[in-house]
């Protein structure tokens, strides 16, 4: 899957005429990617339109279509989140309603990136690969991005009808696992092509 390019990113005008029906577009296709896993953490599959949608929604948030740059800006943040070809991408989020808790739960969860793994049929776990910039030795961010590289064996488990698919987090601090729907697994399923 090719990352977005500047001939992608659409004018101010366009986006918003085009916005309401991209939005709930998206929005469907965002839902039948998220997956919760445990009580705090959601794993959204993120592909090339949730990322062009997200580089358009920031240059709106931040009134900056007019800044020279800022669509090239935008591309690189979130180019890197969409899935190279045998990868599954994504972003996971650790939500906690207070500052107090992420205070206390945040600096626990250091080593995540040990933990996470994505689990196909009966083949072995994938450990999760981290952006290295979101993570240190002190904190854990609330918003991780990952990705886990499947062989061909794995791609095509995937898009087998029926396949088990299952994130599993296996931190001290944070232990949960949640199955893929079918409906997220034929959602993500021409991702890793």
């Amino acid at each position: 899957m090719k990352p977005p390019t500047p001939a992608d990113v659409l004018t101010r005008d366009a986006y918003e005429s085009a916005r309401p029906e991209l939005r709930r577009r998206i929005m469907v296709q965002k839902d039948k990617r998220r997956v919760a896993v445990g009580e705090h953490c959601s794993v959204h599959f993120e592909c090339r339109d949730t990322m062009l949608y997200q580089v358009h929604e920031m240059l709106r948030a931040e009134n900056s279509w007019d800044r020279p740059g800022a669509g090239e800006d935008e591309l690189e943040a979130y180019g890197p989140i969409v899935p190279a070809e045998g990868e599954l991408s994504a972003t996971m989020m650790f939500e906690y309603e207070t500052p107090e808790e992420r205070a206390t739960v945040l600096p626990a969860l250091v080593g995540i990136d040990r933990h996470v793994f994505l689990e196909l049929g009966g083949e072995a776990p994938l450990l999760a690969r981290f952006d290295r910039g979101q993570i240190d030795e002190s904190k854990v961010s609330s918003v991780q991005y990952v990705k886990w590289e499947l062989d061909a064996g794995r791609r095509r488990l995937l898009k087998e009808d029926g396949t088990v698919a299952r994130i599993r987090i296996t931190h001290p601090a944070y232990t949960a696992q949640a199955v893929l729907s079918e409906a997220c697994r034929r959602a993500i399923m021409s991702d890793p092509d």
